[in-house]
């Protein structure tokens, strides 16, 4: 019995690549620190909430890797002779991933209240409508025209 894909399915013309992204976001999603939150700001406009207590700016990294947002988090050295207790508080390094559709981009960050903000816009493309001319003769000589 083979095994049908997303690229393989007849009506899925040019999504080979879906297959991919599913199964780099799954592994994405077993990531589980630290935490964060997604909302849509507007119908065109997201926002990406990560808590990052204890994280300074210069601590953090954000990068668009292959349509990945990728934010790395480390930390300095702990140079200080802090005897604790209980350390509740995670200081260690992180790095989270977030899969962006085609025309999402990265419109800011910013850091607040142990907060890191990261703020998306999807660019909304123009309609384009192609017309088709159907030639006599063989077969691939169309030629396709632009309204």
């Amino acid at each position: 019995m083979t095994k049908l894909t997303f690229g393989a399915h007849p009506y899925l013309l040019g999504f080979e690549q879906l297959e991919r992204l599913v199964e780099r976001t799954a592994k994405t999603a077993a990531e589980g620190y630290p935490p964060f939150n997604i909302e849509a700001v507007s119908e065109n406009a997201y926002r990406i909430t990560l808590a990052v207590a204890g994280f300074r700016e210069d601590d953090l990294a954000i990068t668009v890797e292959d349509r990945q947002l990728v934010v790395r988090g480390r930390q300095g050295e702990d140079t200080t002779d802090r005897v604790f207790l209980h350390r509740g508080i995670a200081a260690r390094a992180f790095q989270r991933s977030f899969v962006m559709a085609d025309g999402v981009e990265v419109a800011g960050a910013n850091l607040e209240h142990g907060l890191l903000h990261i703020d998306l816009r999807r660019l909304v493309p123009e309609t384009v409508v192609q017309t088709i001319q159907i030639n006599s003769g063989p077969s691939g000589s169309g030629r396709i025209g632009r309204k």
